[in-house]
């Protein structure tokens, strides 16, 4: 019988490389996201690979259009097996010149629309004690960089809240899991889409990976959310592991590189206010597909995320990052 899936930011990037993977399994797909054009090119493309597509036009940060669309997902195919929330969005700026408002909108999608979206979920799984829940994340939510101040802010808060959650299942015995997978920088539309008040092109920090790269990793953690979290690219464990170990020189690390690595030589997009308030793909011919503007630099494969499918040799890799990071802080102290 076909899984029946639903996924927030469905129309472009993560969310629309996802609905790819999970239309050649036939699934049954609820696409949810604001752009009405991106929607409709994303369900042409799981129809053709086989899969069912229902457009959903949703803005994840109220409550009561993801309920909606939660209810009529059910409605059309049945009983949700697997939501995953993808949606966001952000502001590239100094702390300071984001204004309140701004601030505000980008923890309303991309905190609380994973909330929203979590709530719609579980109130259906856990009463047929079955069903899972996949949150994508980011190496940011665990390690902040500066011009990221609300998006890693936000990314921080699914951490918790997730954790919190997942406990309270675990405490009743509940069969439903919800799982985290990590990101690295992905190659998405986001870096020409995103409210920007830097002087040139926000770009991911090397290295890059496609969005394909991370579509992979959500379908085993939707189809093995046992596990608490998933992390996708070696530049993500490599960042995580440089926080717990040397938080204070990652810090100055990042206050000196932190705002160059993040831009590119050429001129700032021409996109306006960019996709806090309105989507840019929502009219015709406004379709961006899953990639976005750096395909010439990213990579299409993770050896580390393939490792991580695989959790004995996972384990064995773990603990020797682990031991060699151990001794490069004891050296490091010692270097005084």
């Amino acid at each position: 019988m076909p899984q029946t899936v639903v996924i927030t930011g469905a129309s472009a990037g993560v969310g629309r490389a996802t609905a790819r993977l999970f239309a050649r399994r036939g699934a049954n797909i609820a696409l949810l996201a604001r752009g009405r054009a991106g929607l409709d090119a994303a369900a042409a493309e799981v129809e053709e690979a086989g899969g069912r597509a229902l457009v959903l036009p949703t803005d994840v940060a109220h409550h009561q259009e993801v309920e909606k669309a939660a209810e009529l997902t059910e409605a059309e195919f049945g009983p949700i097996d697997v939501w995953i929330n993808v949606a966001f969005t952000s502001v590239f700026a100094p702390f300071a010149e984001i204004g309140p408002e701004e601030f505000q909108r980008v923890t309303d999608v991309s905190y609380l629309g994973f909330v929203h979206g979590t709530r719609a979920a579980l109130d259906r799984m856990v009463p047929r004690d079955r069903g899972a829940v996949v949150q994508v994340g980011s190496a940011l939510g665990e390690r902040s960089i500066p011009l990221q101040s609300a998006y890693c802010g936000a990314k921080h808060a699914v951490n918790g809240f997730t954790s919190s959650v997942r406990t309270e299942l675990l405490h009743h015995g509940s069969h439903v899991r919800v799982t985290v997978v990590q990101l690295p920088a992905v190659n998405t539309p986001q870096f020409s889409w995103v409210r920007s008040r830097l002087p040139k092109h926000p770009r991911p920090v090397p290295p890059i990976y496609q969005p394909e790269v991370v579509a992979r990793t959500i379908a085993y953690a939707a189809d093995h959310p046992g596990r608490k979290q998933y992390y996708v690219g070696a530049s993500t464990v490599a960042t995580l592991w440089a926080n717990r170990f040397a938080p204070a020189a990652l810090d100055r690390y990042l206050a000196r590189t932190g705002y160059s690595a993040q831009q590119t030589d050429s001129p700032a997009p021409t996109t306006g206010p960019g996709n806090l308030w309105r989507p840019l793909d929502d009219r015709p011919g406004e379709d961006h597909g899953a990639h976005g503007a750096f395909d010439g630099s990213a990579t299409p494969r993770s050896p580390q995320a393939a490792l991580a499918r695989h959790p004995a040799l996972a384990a064995g890799a773990g603990a020797l990052a682990v031991a060699a990071a151990r001794r490069w802080s004891k050296a490091r102290r010692a270097g005084g």
